[in-house]
Order: C-alpha cells, then sequence, then structure tokens
C-alpha cells in the first residue's frame, strides 16, 4: 500500500489532529481569539465527517489495526458529531481560561476515540482507550476555578489508571492463550480452546477494565464527582461520546473476540462464560444506579446515577447477543447520548444564570425560560423512556431482543429487573419537571434579560433546540438510524 493510499484511508483523523494543532497554536498566539479557535474547532469536525462519507466502503489497514466499515464509519461520523456538539457548548463556557488548549484536548479525545471505534486488534484498541482517557482526565480537571474540578480529575484519574490496568492484564491473558491480538483470530481460536481459568480470568478482567469505562457498577464509583465536578462540556463528552465508542468497541470484543465463550445467563440454564458476567453487571448497575439516584438533590449527580443505570439497560443487547441485541445496543446508546448532551446543555446554561445546578436552580424554569423548559422535559422524558421520543423506542427495541434470546425467555429475569428501574427513574426524572414547571420563582425577568442579551446564548438554544428535535424525530421516525445500524452489521 502506498503512502498516498494510507493518507487517503486515514484523512478524517489526520483533518482532526491537524485542527487540533492549529487550534493549539491559535491558542497560545492569541490568548483571546477564542472565536477564532471555536470556528476552526467546528469547521475541522465537520471537515472529518465529510472525510468520512469520501471513504471507501470496506478496507483493512496493517492486519486489522485500522478498519474502514460501514458499522465504523458511522459510529466515527456520530463521535464527530457528539464533539461538534461539545464544542458548541465550550463556546459558551465562558469561566475556562486557555480555550484554545482545552479545544484541542477536545479534538484528541475525538481522535483516540475514531481510533478506538475503528480498530479491530487489541492493541490498538487500548492506545485508543489511553489516548481517549488521557484527554478526558485533563478535561476533567481543567477548570483552576474550581476545586471540585481538581478533585474530578483526581478521581477520575485513579479510577480510569485501575480501569486500564485491568484491561491490559486482561489482554495480555488473551494473547498468552491464543497468541494472537486480533479479534476475529481470537475468535477462531477460541472456537477449539476449552473455557480454561486462565482464559477466564483474561475475559474477566478485560470486562472489568470496560465497566470502569461504562460506569457500571460496582464500578463507577468515579461517575458522580466526574459529572458534578468536571467542566459541564467535560462532563457532557464524558457521558455521551466515551460511552458510545466504549459500546461499540465492547460488542466487538465479546461478540467477535469472545463469541465462541459466550456462556448463558438465562435463569433456568447458567453456563459459564461473558454473558452472566455482563448480566451480573447489568443488575448491580439497574439497582444501584435508579436506587441512589432516588436520594440526589443535584442535577448532574442525579444523571451521573442514572447513566449508571442507562449503562444496565445497554448491556442488556449484548447479554442477548447476535445481531440484532447489537443492533439495540448501538442504537440505544447514540440516542441515549446525543439526550445527555442535551441535558446536560441545559444545565450548562442553567449553572450559567443561577451560578448553581441544584434542582432549586431549575425552580420556575417554565417561567423563566420556556425554550429551555421544554428542552429539558423532553431530554428527561426520554431517558425516562415515555413514547413518543427516542428513548422509549430504545428501551422498547433492548427488552423486546432480550426477552426473544435464547430459549424458554431465560433472560426473563433480568428485562423484569430492567422494567422495575425503569419505572423507579421515572419518579426522579418527573422529580426535576416538577420543579421546573410547578415551583415559582421571582427572578424570571433577571434571567430572561441576561439570557437573550449575548448571541453565545442564542447559539446554545439553537443547539439544544436541534438536539430536542432530533431526539423527537428519532422515537418518532427510530428507522433513520436504526436501518443505518443493521445495514452496517
Amino acid at each position: 500500500m502506498s503512502y498516498l493510499e494510507l493518507l487517503k484511508l486515514t484523512s478524517p483523523e489526520i483533518v482532526v489532529v491537524v485542527t487540533a494543532l492549529a487550534v493549539l497554536a491559535i491558542g497560545l498566539a492569541n490568548e483571546r481569539a477564542f472565536g477564532i479557535c471555536f470556528f476552526v474547532a467546528a469547521l475541522g469536525l465537520a471537515l472529518a465527517i465529510g472525510a468520512m462519507l469520501m471513504l471507501p466502503r470496506n478496507a483493512t489497514l496493517f492486519h486489522g489495526m485500522l478498519v474502514i466499515s460501514p458499522l465504523n464509519s458511522l459510529f466515527k461520523i456520530i463521535c464527530l458529531a457528539l464533539a461538534f456538539f461539545t464544542v458548541l457548548q465550550a463556546h459558551a463556557k465562558n469561566s475556562l481560561r486557555n480555550h484554545g488548549e482545552y479545544l484541542a484536548i477536545i479534538l484528541l479525545a475525538t481522535v483516540g476515540l475514531m481510533l478506538l471505534v475503528g480498530s479491530e486488534e487489541l492493541l490498538m484498541i487500548f492506545i485508543g482507550l489511553e489516548l481517549t482517557g488521557l484527554s478526558l482526565y485533563v478535561m476533567a480537571a481543567f477548570d483552576k476555578t474550581d476545586v471540585r474540578s481538581a478533585e474530578a480529575g483526581l478521581k477520575y484519574f485513579l479510577f480510569g489508571s485501575t480501569a486500564s490496568a485491568f484491561t491490559l492484564f486482561g489482554i495480555s491473558f488473551i494473547y498468552g492463550m491464543s497468541g494472537t491480538t486480533g479479534l476475529t483470530a481470537i475468535g477462531q481460536k477460541l472456537t477449539s480452546v476449552s473455557v480454561q481459568p486462565l482464559l477466564f480470568v483474561g475475559i474477566v478482567m478485560t470486562l472489568v477494565g470496560f465497566a470502569f469505562k461504562i460506569a457500571a457498577a460496582p464500578f463507577h464509583l468515579w461517575a458522580p464527582d466526574a459529572y458534578q465536578g468536571a467542566p459541564v462540556p467535560s462532563a457532557a463528552f464524558i457521558a455521551s461520546g466515551s460511552k458510545v465508542a466504549s459500546f461499540v468497541v465492547l460488542g466487538k470484543i465479546v461478540l467477535v473476540g469472545f463469541g465462541p465463550v459466550h456462556g448463558s445467563a438465562a435463569w433456568h440454564a447458567m453456563i459459564a462464560g461473558w454473558a452472566p458476567v455482563l448480566a451480573l453487571l447489568a443488575a448491580l448497575s439497574i439497582v444501584v444506579g435508579n436506587l441512589v439516584a432516588l436520594a440526589q438533590s443535584n442535577v448532574r449527580r442525579l444523571l451521573a446515577y442514572s447513566a449508571v443505570a442507562h449503562a444496565g439497560y445497554t448491556l442488556l443487547g449484548l447479554v442477548a447477543g447476535g445481531r440484532d441485541g447489537f443492533s439495540a445496543t448501538l442504537f440505544y446508546t447514540t440516542v441515549y447520548a446525543f439526550t445527555l448532551i442535551g441535558a446536560f446543555g441545559v444545565v450548562a446554561l442553567v449553572l450559567r444564570e443561577t451560578g448553581g445546578d441544584d434542582l432549586q436552580s431549575f425552580t420556575g424554569l417554565w417561567s423563566r425560560s420556556p425554550l429551555l423548559a421544554g428542552c429539558m422535559s423532553i431530554f428527561m422524558l426520554s431517558l425516562a423512556g415515555l413514547p413518543p421520543l427516542a428513548g422509549f423506542f430504545g428501551k422498547f427495541y433492548l427488552f423486546s431482543v432480550a426477552l426473544r434470546a435464547g430459549a424458554n425467555h431465560g433472560l426473563l429475569w433480568l428485562v423484569a429487573l430492567a422494567l422495575f428501574g425503569s419505572l423507579i427513574s421515572l419518579y426522579y426524572y418527573l422529580i426535576v419537571l416538577k420543579v421546573i414547571f410547578t415551583d415559582q420563582s421571582g427572578d424570571a425577568a433577571t434571567f430572561a434579560a441576561a439570557s437573550l442579551g449575548s448571541h453565545i446564548e442564542l447559539l446554545q438554544r439553537i443547539t439544544l433546540s436541534v438536539l430536542a428535535i432530533m431526539v423527537l424525530l428519532l422515537g418518532i421516525m427510530p428507522g433513520i438510524l436504526l436501518t443505518r445500524i443493521s445495514v452496517s452489521l
């Protein structure tokens, strides 16, 4: 393969890297040129999406180190879109200094997500995890004016480095048992190998490492402090982009690499493998996430614990296995990511105007800003899984696939637990809406005047409106995304 062909196939990643370096140089040359940095970052992400659309349908580089396929290309575009919305949120974060450096870190984290999604080789997956992780640690601790940001970054770093160690040890065990790091080759090798103790340890350690990344219980303890203490754009990107990429890679690892040692999580026929491990993680996440979320008075901590529960829901598709299960997982995690980045956008504007992100900061939001209240209600009701929003169809598809998996409805216990968790979650999501729509606040005029006086606020409101419309459209016409996912598998 010629270098020219290599550059063409890696052009989206190159565009994002060059954009990151350009933004960094502009920011260092002139700290007041944030508008230029913002424009260059957004333009670079748009150009990267255009470059993705011009790639060939299928190609493989360096024995699976980088794989171009319809599925990988689709989710690279989704990661770029999530980064684009994060950049739009960062544009309104005036309290952050060194805006050029901050935008450059977002772009470098996006490159890590693209490498993560686009690889089918364990070593490159690990490199993508580390590039993304190191960028996100810095993003979480970036606000030097807030001591909670430093605490969030430190906790995220400690838990993330532990997760990386688990993942690397698991990969080393799997390599020792299979003699290869390519996912397809591992799957072929494991068809002729019984589940030996060392192999099972490797599989479990790899899954534990990814459980940290997706904030699945009991490996979720970093998430509440990271979501609450990090700058809002950082928390939004951690909760959306990294989750999408992690679930894409986790699905490839368990369904392609570990496929022959699937096992069974059916209540009447438990068989050792990775499926019972993921089922246990899903059950714990649903229970812990929903019950602890009930006690939260801070909206960002509430969203963090609900993210733990949603990680449990999303794992149902992987436990069910097969093409339909993976398709349901990918659809749900994508819908959830766009919904959550919108919810964090509303939190950012409320925090900007009131100075707080507790429930009382949302008091009377309907009278202060009907647009923000309407957007937040769409995001909250979608997370709760109510029709006709995208979250409802995502949960319906997930639960129906899990219910049909195996013989005699073996995953009925897990689906019943997920339905019970969804019922609990309805309460704390409605608490947020109750505060927004029924409680009264006396500072409506001040809020409205401050909000409408800035072009940055106007851009934020347009962004939130676009995200709310996306969530509504994906609920009414889920085939827009679901068909593309199904065809690409």
